[in-house]
């Protein structure tokens, strides 16, 4: 509470704003996206996940629960491996590349929102679609003002194979529309594709 108190008055006084706070938040959104491979053995792929991803300010959703998880202090207990999580909700998140590795381990997300995600770039997405595991689970994927997106990201999504809907909108950085539209419903005939682009 205090931090939070602290950290934006100094940002105020000091002479070098915004520069400096944008700096010292790179940083710290850094640190919280540092991949802790010894917490990921052990309390398993899951809730390692679940930690980072509210720590990085994300939602999650279980498998079975219809609520999302946002409290980071109030994250479920149990026997390991009882929750999997089958949803994030990454809106206004400072998820970034470096903490993609624990998406790794998850074998039961269907569903993924990324909104307002100033550290998504096509990097991101490639990697994303990457994830072995994710190249069979994920069934929806949205993609919601991330300005850093641009055609090479979303084309790399074509190796999500059993991707059903992809909805994206208010993506600047998408330049070519038809062609890599065009290029992702050749490799995924299946796909629902909703475009909400300028």
């Amino acid at each position: 509470m205090l931090w939070g108190k602290l950290v934006p008055s100094a940002c105020r006084r000091s002479p070098l704003v915004p520069s400096a706070c944008r700096a010292f938040w790179g940083w710290l959104n850094a640190v919280f996206n540092k991949v802790d491979y010894e917490r990921i053995r052990a309390v398993g792929p899951d809730r390692a996940a679940s930690e980072w991803l509210l720590r990085c300010g994300a939602l999650v959703r279980y498998q079975g629960y219809e609520k999302w998880q946002q409290d980071y202090n109030g994250l479920p207990t149990g026997p390991l491996g009882k929750y999997k999580i089958e949803a994030i909700n990454a809106t206004d998140s400072c998820i970034m590349y470096r903490g993609f590795d624990y998406l790794d381990g998850l074998e039961h997300v269907t569903e993924i929102t990324l909104q307002k995600c100033i550290y998504i770039q096509d990097e991101c997405l490639q990697r994303l679609s990457e994830t072995k595991n994710l190249q069979k689970s994920l069934l929806q994927l949205k993609i919601i003002s991330c300005g850093n997106v641009t055609d090479k990201g979303v084309i790399a999504l074509h190796k999500l194979a059993n991707l059903e809907y992809l909805y994206l909108s208010d993506l600047p950085g998408i330049r070519q529309k038809e062609t890599t539209m065009q290029i992702l419903q050749q490799a995924l005939p299946d796909l629902e594709l909703e475009l909400d682009l300028e």
